[in-house]
């Protein structure tokens, strides 16, 4: 499996998550885990995902989300599960 952590923050919007899990769906990357909270006006969301069925690069999927984000005025971080874990060891 080729799993990646995607979070989401920033000023709460409507379509915030219809855009990123349209973008991932069409992508062929399945949402194992989603997490998302709302704390006074700001949106914070973390999802852990399968691209294991999608042709795109990591490297690819990561811009593009980065770019989504700024469109709707988001921050999206995309890293790779592995690295995740090994950043947040105690």
């Amino acid at each position: 499996m080729n799993k990646l952590i995607i979070t989401v923050v920033g000023k709460d919007t409507v379509g915030i998550i219809a855009r990123v899990c349209t973008y991932l769906a069409d992508k062929h990357v399945n949402i194992l885990d989603i997490s998302q909270t709302i704390v006074q006006d700001y949106f914070n969301m973390m999802m852990i995902v399968d691209m294991t069925n999608s042709a795109r690069p990591f490297e690819e999927l990561s811009r593009d989300l980065g770019k989504i984000g700024e469109e709707i005025g988001v921050m999206i971080k995309c890293q790779r599960e592995e690295i995740f874990t090994s950043m947040h060891r105690i």
